[in-house]
């Protein structure tokens, strides 16, 4: 089954192909700023929930492919040495994915979804103190997050310890 995900104004096309990783809502401090950097781009959109959490949904990179709109891939960075990049459509400044160099997977914006067909949040990571804002009714600790480690594992040993590059088209300095 393929799952086509698009930018808000509909430039950018992701196609993703079978079901995900893992989904998962982050807590820490680079993606609570990365979320403010990006909602303040003109346009932007705030990809942090109520809660301060940013949604993802995990795919290996192997079944996820850019179809349409790859030159308006932006890449945003917390400094200029950062080994993360949040990648944005910059058309419409809608946050698209989030990159770990030499990672094998793309932790696209949950936003990309309809609300009715986002999958649902699996575990929460890097939730240390932050529990008085979380409602419990999603897991979160060491035991979640040694079961995320062993998702991500299990699928690079899938891909053939493979790490897809994915060019974008620059910076935006947010």
């Amino acid at each position: 089954m393929i799952t086509r995900l698009t930018c808000a104004c509909g430039t950018v096309h992701i196609d993703v192909e079978k079901a995900p990783i893992i989904t998962t809502e982050c807590h820490c401090a680079s993606c609570r700023k990365a979320g403010e950097r990006m909602a303040a781009l003109p346009g932007g959109r705030d990809p942090r929930q109520p809660n301060g959490g940013t949604r993802f949904v995990l795919y290996r990179k192997d079944r996820a492919r850019i179809e349409a709109g790859r030159s308006m891939l932006r890449a945003v960075r917390l400094t200029p040495d950062a080994t993360t990049r949040r990648v944005v459509a910059a058309c419409c400044n809608t946050p698209l994915f989030l990159e770990f160099k030499g990672g094998h997977w793309l932790s696209l914006y949950a936003g990309l979804w309809p609300v009715d067909s986002v999958p649902p949040t699996e575990i929460r990571t890097m939730t240390t103190g932050q529990d008085a804002a979380l409602d419990g009714s999603v897991r979160s600790g060491a035991r979640a997050t040694a079961a995320f480690y062993a998702r991500l594992l299990v699928a690079w040993v899938a891909m053939g310890f493979r790490s897809p590059e994915i060019t974008v088209n620059g910076e935006l300095h947010a």
